[in-house]
Order: C-alpha cells, then sequence, then structure tokens
C-alpha cells in the first residue's frame, strides 16, 4: 500500500479562501487519488488542487496554510493534526518519487478536466444568470413576476382583498415608499414575514398585519425586504435557480419552464429572508420617519444589532404610517 492509498478519502475541515480579498469559507477538505479536493458544507465542489503543486506557506506553525501553488491566490488553512500530517507524508511521497513525464501529464490532465468542471458547474450558472438579467428588457420582468405570483398563489392562496383593506395597503406604500412604490400583497398562509418577486413585488405574511397593535413591525419587515431587493436582483435570483436550461430557453423562445417557476416558487414560500445590513436599516426608518423600536423587539436581532438599530435610526419626531381607521382597515384585509 502506497502512502497516497493509505489516506485516499481521509477527511477534515479547513478554511478556504478564493484570493486574499475574498471572505473565509468553512469547508470539507478530501485527500483523492491525484487531487485535494475542496468542497462547502452542503459537498459543493469550490477546487481541485492538484497534489503536485501544493505548497505549505508555513512550515512549522499551526494551523497549517496551503496553496495549490507558486503565486496562487487560493489558500486553505486547516487546524485538524491527522490531516497536517497525512498531507505532509503524501507531499513528501509524491516528491520523493520525482518527476514521472507520463504520471505529470495524466494529472495535468485530470487538474484541466477538473477545472473546466469546476467552472462549468460553479461559474457559468450564475454568468448566464446575470447575462440573462441585464439584457431582458423590463416588461419581461414584470410578466416573470406576474407567472411567479401565480405560482406563490397555488400554495398560499391568492392575496388577501377586502376593498377597505387594499386602500388602505395603498396608502402604506405609499407613505413608505412615496417615490417608486413597490406592489404590495398580503397572502393568508405559508408566507413566514415577508418575500419579494421579480417586478417589484413584496409578499407580506398576514401574521404582520393581524398580531400587532401598530403599523411599526409591518413597517420594519418591509423595510428589510427593500434592503434585499436592493443588494440582489430577484430576476437574477429567480434565473440562476432556474438553471442554464431555463435560461437558454427564456432567450431564445421568451418564455420560462413551468416547472422553473414552480420550483423557484417553493423555495421563495419556504425560505427565511436573509439578515440585513443593519446600519442601512436604521438609515431606511430614518427615511421613513417611523421608530424602529417594535420592530427590533419582534425581529429576532442579537442584542448588539437591536441597539445599533435603534440608536441609528435618529427618529425624533416619528410620523404616523396610518390613522388609526386605516391601520384597523389593514388588519381586517383578509376578512373578506
Amino acid at each position: 500500500m502506497t502512502v497516497l492509498d493509505k489516506y485516499q478519502r481521509l477527511e477534515a475541515e479547513g478554511i478556504w479562501r478564493a484570493d486574499a480579498d475574498a471572505q473565509r469559507r468553512d469547508v470539507i477538505v478530501a485527500i483523492g487519488d491525484a487531487t485535494l479536493t475542496i468542497t462547502d458544507l452542503n459537498e459543493v465542489a469550490l477546487a481541485h488542487w492538484s497534489l503536485p503543486a501544493v505548497k505549505r506557506l508555513n512550515p512549522g506553525e499551526r494551523p497549517a496554510l496551503f496553496s495549490p501553488g507558486d503565486d496562487a491566490p487560493e489558500t486553505l488553512e486547516i487546524a485538524d493534526e491527522t490531516m497536517v500530517d497525512a498531507l505532509r507524508k503524501v507531499l513528501r511521497a509524491i516528491r520523493r518519487k520525482g518527476a514521472h513525464p507520463g504520471r505529470l501529464r495524466a494529472l495535468i490532465t485530470i487538474s484541466v478536466l477538473a477545472t473546466i468542471v469546476l467552472l462549468s458547474t460553479l461559474w457559468l450558472p450564475g454568468a448566464l444568470a446575470r447575462y440573462t438579467a441585464a439584457i431582458v428588457p423590463e416588461a419581461a420582468r414584470k410578466q416573470a413576476g406576474a407567472d411567479l405570483m401565480e405560482n406563490v398563489e397555488r400554495l398560499t392562496g391568492a392575496p388577501c382583498l377586502d376593498p377597505s383593506g387594499r386602500a388602505a395597503l395603498r396608502e402604506f406604500q405609499t407613505r413608505l415608499f412615496p417615490s417608486r412604490p413597490p406592489t404590495l400583497h398580503v397572502l393568508p398562509s405559508a408566507v413566514r414575514t415577508t418575500q419579494h418577486l421579480p417586478g417589484d413585488i413584496i409578499l407580506i405574511s398576514h401574521t404582520l398585519v393581524e398580531d400587532f397593535e401598530t403599523p411599526d413591525v409591518l413597517a420594519g419587515f418591509i423595510l428589510a425586504e427593500d434592503l434585499r431587493i436592493s443588494a440582489q436582483d430577484p430576476f437574477e435570483r429567480m434565473m440562476h435557480d432556474a438553471g442554464i436550461i431555463a435560461a437558454l430557453q427564456l432567450l431564445t423562445k421568451g418564455t420560462l419552464p413551468d416547472t422553473a417557476l414552480v420550483r423557484h416558487a417553493e423555495k421563495l414560500v419556504a425560505s427565511t429572508p436573509a439578515a440585513v445590513p443593519i446600519r442601512q436599516l436604521a438609515n431606511k426608518f430614518t427615511g421613513a420617519q417611523t421608530s424602529p423600536i417594535e420592530y427590533s423587539e419582534v425581529a429576532g436581532l442579537s442584542d448588539a444589532d437591536q441597539e445599533i438599530l435603534e440608536e441609528n435610526a435618529g427618529i425624533n419626531d416619528p410620523q404616523p404610517l396610518l390613522s388609526d381607521s386605516a391601520w384597523i382597515a389593514l388588519q381586517h384585509i383578509c376578512e373578506s
């Protein structure tokens, strides 16, 4: 049994960075036949390093720091002593054998193929989603949002349509967004808090209008959702989930497959909204001239974020979001 055979399939946790400016990511590291495989915690491949090229950057120090070769931007930090010792022995054994042209050519071929697979798996879907989002006209975005909304309704039920409640909701959206009000829909079930769709649509759980005494909590969740729209184009997000085939169909035929819409709708309804930058959210409250206190108490924020939000919103004279009668009407929007 060779040293490489002994340690094949050995796995350990590590911290990987694509380059010096990239975010550190928790990964799983595994020794393969000719490569060091790096995957995320969901077992999605992030990189394949050719074992003969792997370099130890800090000999004798812990945690050990490796790179895939001279001048390579990637780094891999490993604290697990068993894996560090295994890599040391494997790399020593490989280098002791010296250069074997035929084997080296095979390793290079494997590395090239692995790189091609990695690029097609990780880079191409995102690049195609960004390209599609960049060239699709606004009318197509709105149509995609409408089509997606139909699939959401199959899961949640139709938006609540009490006339007085709808009038209050329109007043509320204009109060929060006087220059470009999004379309707000209160849904009778399924959505946990808020979600958004292409075409500037924000979905709202009925609990946000029914379970609180003032509209301040609802305002906070909507302002946070508007930040998420700014952080990632919802159309691009949908195309990334839809996949390469769906994106190509949209570009060539102008329509998305029903299966892609159904899958994305199911994911949105089941997902938990991502956290937003707390100082940016504080600025949103300041712009809306409304207090964040009631929102911060129920939004699941850390004590530190709650303090930052309440101290940085800078609201000296909060303005009413709705009249009492309008808020009562909005609270009954799902009762017709």
